[in-house]
C-alpha cells in the first residue's frame, strides 16, 4: 500500500528483528493514519527535496517489536509517529532538513542526529515536541 509516491506501509513497518523473531508489527488503524501523515507531511517533502532515495529503517513498531530492540516505552515509533532513516550521504541529509526546519517548509516533533548520524530519527510534533534538534552521541 502507497502512503506517498515514494514510501509504502510495508517499509515502513519491516523489521528484520520482527521477521527473525516472529513478532507481528502490523498497526492498528490510528497508527496507520499516522504513518501516512509523516510520510505525507515529512519524509515525501524532503525526499522531493533531496532528489535521491531515503531509505527507511525502522518506522512502525509494535510494542512487542519496541520491547525486543530495547526501545523507549514512550517512543513515537510505537504510535506511528516517527521513523529513522538513511542515505547514500546522510550528512547532506541531514543539513537539508535542518534547512527545511529553519525555513518552514516542514514542521518535526525531533529531529535527533544517532550515533554521528549513524542514522537519523524524524517524527511528528507532538504536545511534547516541536522542532526540536538533538544529538545522540555515540
Amino acid at each position: 500500500m502507497n502512503l506517498t509516491q515514494n514510501f509504502t506501509l510495508e517499509e515502513m513497518t519491516a523489521s528484520s528483528t520482527a521477521k527473525g523473531k516472529g513478532i507481528i508489527n502490523i498497526p492498528d488503524t490510528q497508527a496507520t493514519e499516522s504513518l501516512k501523515r509523516l510520510c505525507e507531511e515529512i519524509l515525501q517533502p524532503i525526499r522531493n527535496k533531496f532528489g535521491k532515495p531515503v531509505k527507511v529503517t525502522s518506522g512502525y513498531r509494535s510494542d512487542a517489536l519496541n520491547t525486543a530492540i530495547g526501545g523507549s516505552k514512550t517512543s513515537q515509533h510505537l504510535k506511528g509517529e516517527a521513523a529513522d532513516i538513511i542515505c547514500n550521504d546522510n550528512k547532506a541529509l541531514w543539513n537539508l532538513i535542518i534547512n527545511m526546519i529553519q525555513n518552514q517548509e516542514i514542521r518535526v516533533g525531533q529531529l535527533i542526529d544517532e550515533k554521528n548520524l549513524r542514522w537519523i530519527h524524524i517524527s511528528l510534533p507532538d504536545s511534547s515536541h516541536y522542532n526540536q534538534i538533538l544529538y545522540l552521541k555515540p
